[in-house]
């Protein structure tokens, strides 16, 4: 059986330190950052390395791959995509924005299935209110949770129709945060009649999606003392009131929103409800805390994170892929009219 986790690594390619901690870990899946990245036969190569260590051609290899700031695989290899907010920009016409959000995102699908990808840690859901942590700033579809809608279900679309699973995040919302989760914990105090007018409906919307990830932040109208990562009552939230019934990962374990060992972290997160514990950094003495606390994928979360599988696409939506970059780079700059002619070619991604 395989444990209820998601574990990065420290490089280019496996150590034999991490070759034998995986195997006798079996997490369910792995992560990749910029610092496992160098070119595509690399990546290919580790991506194979790390299914082999569990001994599993399906399992999952995760990446944030959003564009802008947030994207690990760019150049000189891969194309620079555009923040989200590009899009609703780049577009008058909401048709027209939508139409290239799916593009975006079914490009990238190309790019991450090329060298073994299979998850997509996007796309981002947060709805940023006046004065928040510019955190997610750009990362935001836009500025309501109406404009943000379409584009982000037509990116977690286009991620879908390549093969790539999306991971709608951060749940229930990071719009609200004034500070960085990476470094400190954010509180929000907003009652929950504006949480539940602002932030809550752009995750009830795309509660269709297979995979969500927690976001590290503190809502006193769902649970004054615990972030939602660790809090039963925020669970579930997601679970009755956003109707998410896909699979759960926290946000990654190491950030410093969260207190305690990595194991108590882990362990809290899985007791609150969560389905799969999520350490990115790469710290081996870390991960085997982590691995301590967590143990196997069991019961509803196995078969949460068996049908998120199984929505993985085997065949994926036909593409010529040089017709559709020049189309989606002229899309952007305003010199096309999405109306002409379809996306897709006779190759094949």
């Amino acid at each position: 059986m395989r444990s209820a986790a998601v574990y990065g690594c420290s490089g280019h390619r496996l150590t034999a330190d991490e070759r034998a901690f995986f195997r006798d870990a079996r997490p369910w899946g792995f992560i990749l950052f910029r610092r496992n990245v160098d070119g595509p036969d690399q990546v290919r190569a580790l991506t194979e390395a790390l299914r082999e260590t569990v001994d599993d051609a399906d399992a999952p290899i995760l990446v944030d791959q959003e564009g802008g700031r947030v994207q690990r695989l760019g150049p000189p290899h891969w194309p620079k995509y555009p923040p989200a907010e590009a899009y609703r920009k780049a577009a008058s016409d909401p048709l027209v924005a939508r139409d290239l959000a799916r593009l975006g995102g079914r490009l990238m699908a190309h790019d991450l299935r090329a060298v073994g990808i299979t998850v997509d840690c996007a796309p981002v859901l947060d709805a940023p209110v006046p004065g928040a942590h510019d955190i997610i700033g750009d990362r935001a579809f836009a500025d309501s949770p109406a404009g943000l809608i379409p584009l982000a279900r037509a990116q977690a679309e286009g991620l879908m129709a390549g093969g790539v699973l999306p991971v709608i995040k951060h749940m229930p919302g990071h719009g609200r945060a004034f500070a960085d989760s990476h470094k400190a914990l954010p509180v929000v105090e907003t009652p929950l009649a504006d949480l539940e007018a602002w932030d809550f409906p752009p995750f009830r919307a795309l509660s269709d999606m297979p995979m969500a990830m927690t976001a590290h932040v503190v809502f006193t109208a769902v649970d004054r003392k615990r972030p939602a990562t660790v809090s039963r009552k925020a669970v579930r939230l997601m679970r009755e009131r956003l109707r998410f019934g896909g699979l759960i990962l926290t946000d990654d374990l190491s950030m410093q929103a969260l207190s305690g060992s990595l194991a108590e972290r882990a362990a809290a997160a899985l007791k609150a409800g969560c389905d799969i514990a999520l350490h990115c950094n790469g710290d081996l003495a870390e991960m085997q805390q982590v691995a301590g606390a967590v143990g196997r994928l069991k019961g509803a979360s196995k078969a949460r994170a068996e049908a998120a599988l199984a929505r993985i696409v085997r065949e994926v939506e036909p593409l010529d892929v040089d017709h559709a970059r020049a189309r989606f780079e002229a899309l952007l700059a305003g010199k096309l009219d999405a109306r002409r002619g379809p996306d897709v070619g006779e190759a094949q991604a």
